[in-house]
């Protein structure tokens, strides 16, 4: 008798017959980046939608479109530019990314995504579920993906009571997509499927396993564990830190500092800062009105240093607690590079990161600095 392999074992067509079937009658069909095979749009919207809701990606979507239509318009345009129309998307990393990856499509293939899943990965900001995901909807590849929402089917519908994100447990999921992928046609209703029970019933919180097609061979259903399972990521107490930063002010103008291409908002402009990013459990004094004071006497003679109201913005890794003082200059004097005045009126185009975006719209109610 042949001994069957793991992959056998894991193996059930009746599996991806049921996604593909409730995805062709029940999915979703209308997203701006579906019924397209046009590789520059499908790798679009999955590097969007990477850590991102669907409500959010849509209007940048339009117009990352409206202004890059191509690959080769994308790889031509200027970094400033791309990371203008990203701004306020979040994970700039996944711009700078985007930016390089069109650069080498239109260097190493002409303008045209490869279709094979290894290559597509070699790609900057592409993974391996992301590239199995272009493949899949653009070229109908036989791959398997394996984002966040199909780690909470697979958990859920097998049974697995370990963290996801553990590389034995993450492997054991892979094997399990290769093995239950269809075989005889339909990868993308399929792939779309696993997307789409993840996003609309198969949620994290009070999923609808009423209408779930995978709801007869659920053990989460069947033991009543949806809500313990996937098993969530052990609790880390979130750092907490602190940052001063410069609303200088002149004419109508607010200055604004060039990030480094690498780390926090890499790449976008921002407002300058006073003391860097301390942890709010230092030794560390909170910066205070002559730290600001003689940190702005660099731009220009000093007529008033006010305290705004503070904010607060979470990262990935950490909290930051930032509080900004109003600066208006009497004289203006000579910046360095890396800095440029902006006009107050104009700051919605400026590649800025969200919370100094909405502050600087904020402020630049008229005449309020007249």
């Amino acid at each position: 008798m042949k001994r069957l392999t793991e992959f056998d074992q894991l193996a059930d067509p009746t599996f991806s017959r049921a996604v593909i079937d409730w995805q062709r009658s029940h999915g979703r069909h209308t997203l701006p980046w579906q019924n397209t095979t046009d590789a520059y749009r499908v790798w679009l919207s999955e590097i969007m939608l990477q850590q991102t809701q669907v409500a959010a990606v849509l209007g940048y979507y339009a117009r990352f479109l409206e202004r890059f239509p191509t690959v080769h318009a994308l790889a031509e345009a200027p970094a400033e530019d791309v990371m203008a129309h990203w701004s306020g998307l979040g994970y700039y990393t996944r711009a700078r990314n985007l930016h390089a990856c069109a650069k080498r499509v239109v260097a190493d293939y002409d303008g045209v995504f490869p279709s094979d899943p290894a290559l597509l990965a070699d790609l900057p900001g592409i993974g391996r579920s992301t590239a199995a995901a272009i493949a899949a909807f653009s070229g109908g590849v036989r791959a398997a993906i394996m984002d966040g929402n199909v780690k909470r089917v697979f958990a859920r519908v097998f049974g697995i009571d370990a963290y996801p994100g553990i590389k034995p447990v993450e492997d054991a999921l892979w094997r399990r997509a290769e093995a239950l992928l269809p075989e005889d046609g339909g990868i993308e209703s399929y792939t779309q499927g696993l997307m789409d029970l993840g996003a609309t019933l198969c949620t994290r919180s009070r999923p609808d396993c009423g209408r779930c097609p995978l709801q007869a061979r659920c053990v989460a259903f069947a033991t009543g564990r949806t809500a313990e399972l996937p098993v969530r990521k052990p609790k880390k107490t979130t750092p907490e830190k602190r940052t001063a930063m410069l609303v200088l002010i002149d004419r109508g103008e607010v200055l604004l500092e060039q990030r480094p291409q690498t780390g926090i908002w890499g790449g976008l402009l921002s407002l300058p800062e006073v003391g860097g990013h301390v942890a709010m459990d230092g030794d560390a004094d909170p910066v205070c009105t002559a730290d600001i004071a003689a940190a702005s006497s660099a731009f220009g003679t000093i007529d008033e240093v006010r305290a705004l109201t503070p904010l607060m913005h979470g990262f990935t890794h950490y909290k930051l607690h930032i509080a900004p003082f109003a600066v208006t200059l009497a004289t203006r004097g000579e910046h360095g590079a890396g800095h440029v005045w902006w006009k107050l009126d104009a700051i919605a185009d400026a590649p800025l990161p969200a919370p100094v975006k909405k502050l600087l719209l904020d402020l630049a109610t008229p005449n309020l600095f007249s």
